[in-house]
């Protein structure tokens, strides 16, 4: 009797891994199991550049992520927010469709709410209560990687959002509900 309840539990636990894995495309899930994940970031407002891992064998590094933290600050307070791990994991999925693993240009990353309200009281295309300002999202273009394209990429990854803007010439990304917008 108690053997046959460990099947059953194994068996359960087996088809809930399939259903989640179900939920991440086959190119996404090779490489969200490639044992480094890498990163190289540009910050277009301050000029910094940085390459880093930010996941080795199976967990995410504190270097890697501080490092991209600062990277991705709010430059106009000088503002640093941790920024959630999932985002960087997108950011490597949209490369690895992609196919391509140069530098990532950062237009916005996160944003502290006096940054937010003040772009906001400037433009119709920034959200109240953005995801900025929880350090769950970027603006960014890939150089070499036409715009439509990397839209296109993002939204086949169905995770979190994707804001199209070809006229400022960037994508928005972020690790909220699955949605797209233009």
């Amino acid at each position: 009797m108690h053997k046959r309840g460990v099947d059953r539990r194994r068996f359960l636990m087996g088809m809930g891994g399939l259903g989640l894995a179900s939920l991440v495309s086959l190119p996404a899930q090779a490489s969200l199991s490639a044992p480094v994940r890498k990163l190289s970031l540009h910050n277009l407002h301050t000029g910094e550049k940085v390459t880093a891992s930010f996941w080795e064998e199976g967990r995410y590094l504190d270097e890697g992520l501080s490092t991209f933290n600062r990277v991705m600050r709010d430059f106009r307070r000088n503002e640093v927010h941790d920024i959630d791990p999932k985002l960087f994991d997108q950011l490597f999925l949209l490369q690895h469709r992609l196919g391509k693993a140069g530098e990532i240009q950062i237009i916005s990353g996160y944003r502290s709410p006096h940054t937010n309200a003040m772009l906001r009281s400037n433009s119709k295309g920034v959200a109240k209560k953005s995801y900025h300002m929880q350090g769950k999202a970027i603006d960014l273009r890939l150089p070499g990687v036409p715009l439509a394209e990397v839209r296109q990429a993002a939204l086949q990854l169905k995770v979190g959002g994707v804001g199209y803007y070809p006229k400022s010439d960037f994508i928005h990304l972020d690790t909220g509900p699955v949605r797209s917008w233009v």
